[in-house]
């Protein structure tokens, strides 16, 4: 009896203790859900609503256009990203990426719950990172407004308030399409593709529209591990993910089975596009990055979605260089740049050069400072106008300026051409067309250096200079870019009206917000209209006349030959009402003179003057002439008693009465209808009717200051 007792006893304890333990159980599990609603329901308050969150702007990678609207191509950054329409996307590419990434996705709210709770069972029993359970409402609002990609019980409550929020105010079809045009799909080359169809011009160097049912499939299933699916990397797991989508797909009866069979045999069908690394126009589209880059800074600009319109003209682009090839046509010939400018409003419509971008990405057009040789006399010659010099009644003798001359500069010497001198009295009209130095010489004396200086910063120089006496004759310590002649010529054609060169006409930003500054022109008066009209007049004499004929073309031209001693740089900057051209010839990486290229040394007024006549032949093709435009105020000239000038009084040596004549009327710029022949034509550079100058000599390279003691910088013509 007593041990029956003990044993009633012992099980009724036992039953109690497991009513005790059950109890507890139940309320710690009670306590725990309690806990656990506590904590979702704190996240939840905590989480800002959707309306208070400013989503990521998801712009398309930067692209930039040509004037007419041509797109010159991508700036790299490291996401690539062009954000395409619901109607390019095939339906199979929807369909499988509903498949694997979320089957419910059209009967849900924007969360998956049963997901989410095995999800976090597995966290609690096992200790790991959430995994899964997002639904593609889920992954959307994480990239838009959350950023990262925590798996973590708090990350998944509140993307799941957010995606439940988002999916009351947008359709499943504008879900999907943000999605994939959202999602990364991977790296290659260092850059991540963003969105579908940044994936298919990567890996099938198509669009995605054009994507078969075997490239979806792939496509569908990179997002889960983009790293270890890239079917160029790995191509063995790419291809055992892409089935697995494919049998996804059956299952949910979007494809049959025997288009999955099919599929699944297929190759991978990946072509490694190079979509986003094509450019047109190279040399241009890096001198737009940069600016961009200055004005917004890297980051704005490598983080994608600007829309960058320019005002390059990719038919006077093929023109610059068809003309360079066309005069330049040998093995070893010099390397050329062209550059034009709009005189009007400071358009940059051509920047081209004849090197390869792929050699050289050195821009010789906007970087490269060379000597400008003779060609910085028109700012001399503005200079002197300015000041109300009469270029037909002031003389100078031309004449070897032997060391010692200029006070201040003891070995200062200028020479004319080839050791010669006319030994007599010529006016700065004659002096321009013969380009002749010591003539300039003595005017920049008279003038002083540092007016010249300054004029060169009024009509377009930006480059230092430093007021030496041979930086009048072209020889700088530093040099000049062709776009910074092109744009001091264009103030010429322009009537006195400097423009700031324009590359760049308006940015859109991914927000749909325009910077319109970029093309406003930025427009200051530098010189009268009689000024210019009258230094029109002459460096258009230049082109009947003078060094420059080889350039002229059927309508009327101004312009200035130049070359560096030694033959080093040889130009031909010119302008016409409504084009402002220079050309620059010579050798980008070595300083070597050019005294024999195609048979006879190199002069401004040879193959420079060559080029820009075939060019701008070409690009004023089948349009009207313009005249040069007579200004409203004519010039006033003031007598002028430089220290070397001999104003109106003939000196002895010079020429006849008639050829002396003082005048103080001015004749109207010569419309100039066709080329020039005979004795003042094209061959008159080579056999000129009167002897003709050299400037001094010089340092001709943008790498060696030049001595001022002992030279100038131009060579002959």
């Amino acid at each position: 009896m007593s041990r029956q007792a003990r044993q009633r006893r012992r099980r009724g304890g036992g039953s109690k203790f497991l009513l005790l333990g059950g109890t507890v159980v139940l309320i710690a599990a009670l306590i725990g859900a309690l806990s656990a609603i506590g904590y979702v329901a704190h996240v939840v308050h905590t989480t800002p609503d959707l309306a208070a969150l400013r989503a990521k702007v998801g712009g398309g990678t930067s692209r930039v256009f040509a004037a007419d609207g041509t797109p010159l191509g991508f700036i790299q950054s490291d996401e690539l990203r062009t954000p395409v329409g619901w109607s390019e996307i095939p339906t199979n590419v929807k369909n499988a990426t509903v498949a694997i990434e979320d089957q419910r996705f059209y009967k849900d709210d924007g969360i998956d719950v049963t997901g989410i709770f095995r999800a976090a069972i597995k966290d609690i029993a096992h200790g790991q990172a959430l995994q899964g359970a997002s639904t593609i409402t889920m992954q959307l609002v994480r990239n838009l407004y959350l950023g990262g990609d925590e798996h973590t019980l708090e990350q998944k409550i509140t993307e799941a308030k957010l995606a439940i929020e988002y999916n009351k105010i947008h359709s499943k079809r504008t879900i999907l399409n943000n999605y994939l045009n959202d999602v990364a799909y991977g790296t290659v080359g260092g850059q991540t593709m963003i969105g579908v169809q940044a994936a298919a011009r990567t890996f099938f160097d198509k669009p995605v529209s054009q994507l078969s049912l075997v490239q979806s499939a792939l496509l569908a299933g990179l997002p889960q591990a983009p790293s270890q699916y890239n079917p160029f990397l790995n191509p063995a797991a790419a291809r055992q993910r892409r089935n697995e989508v494919l049998a996804k797909m059956t299952e949910l009866h979007y494809i049959s089975a025997a288009a999955a069979a099919s599929a699944e045999a297929a190759p991978l069908e990946t072509h490694h596009g190079h979509y986003y690394s094509e450019r047109k126009e190279d040399f241009f589209f890096e001198y737009v990055h940069e600016l961009l880059v200055h004005r917004y800074g890297k980051r704005t600009v490598e983080q994608g979605g600007l829309q960058v319109h320019t005002t390059i003209d990719l038919r006077m682009q093929y023109l610059a260089r068809k003309a360079i090839a066309g005069i330049l046509n040998q093995p070893e010939d010099p390397a050329s740049a062209i550059v034009t400018i709009n005189p009007h409003n400071g358009d940059i419509e051509a920047m081209a050069e004849s090197e390869s971008y792929e050699k050289s990405q050195y821009n010789l057009a906007a970087d490269g400072h060379r000597q400008p040789g003779s060609t910085f006399k028109a700012i001399d010659l503005a200079d002197a106008l300015s000041r109300g010099v009469d270029p037909s009644s002031t003389y100078y003798v031309s004449k070897t300026l032997t060391p010692g001359w200029l006070p201040g500069y003891p070995t200062y010497e200028v020479k004319t051409f080839e050791g010669t001198s006319l030994n007599k009295s010529i006016n700065l009209v004659a002096a321009t067309l013969a380009s002749d130095n010591t003539v300039y010489a003595q005017l920049a004396a008279d003038l002083g250096e540092e007016t010249v200086t300054q004029m060169a910063y009024k009509l377009g120089v930006k480059t230092h200079l430093s007021s030496f006496p041979a930086e009048a004759l072209g020889g700088l310590t530093l040099g000049v870019t062709p776009l910074e002649m092109a744009d001091v010529y264009a103030t010429l054609a322009d009537g006195g009206w400097r423009n700031a060169p324009i590359a760049i006409t308006k940015v859109t930003f991914p927000d749909g917000h325009v910077d319109s500054n970029w093309g406003r022109p930025h427009r200051t008066k530098v010189l009268s209209e009689g000024v210019t009209a009258e230094e029109t007049n002459i460096l258009h004499q230049n082109v009947l006349g003078g060094t420059a004929g080889r350039s002229a073309i059927n309508c009327p031209t101004a312009a200035k030959t130049g070359t560096t001693s030694e033959l080093v740089d040889a130009w031909l900057d010119g302008y016409t009402p409504n084009y402002s051209t220079v050309v620059w010839m010579g050798y980008p990486n070595k300083r070597v003179s050019m005294t024999d290229v195609h048979g006879e040394p190199q002069q401004g007024g040879y193959l420079p003057a060559e080029i820009w006549h075939a060019y701008m032949a070409a690009v004023t093709e089948g349009q009207p002439c313009t005249e040069f435009p007579q200004p409203r105020e004519p010039i006033t000239y003031q007598p002028f008693y430089g220290k070397y000038a001999s104003t109106g009084q003939s000196q002895a040596g010079s020429e006849s009465e008639g050829e002396h004549e003082t005048t103080k009327k001015k004749p109207k710029p010569t419309p100039g209808g066709t080329r020039p022949t005979g004795p003042t034509g094209p061959a008159s550079e080579r056999t000129p009717a009167a002897p003709q100058t050299r400037e001094p000599t010089a340092p001709g390279g943008p790498e060696t200051q030049p001595n001022v003691n002992k030279t100038g910088g131009a060579g002959p013509g």
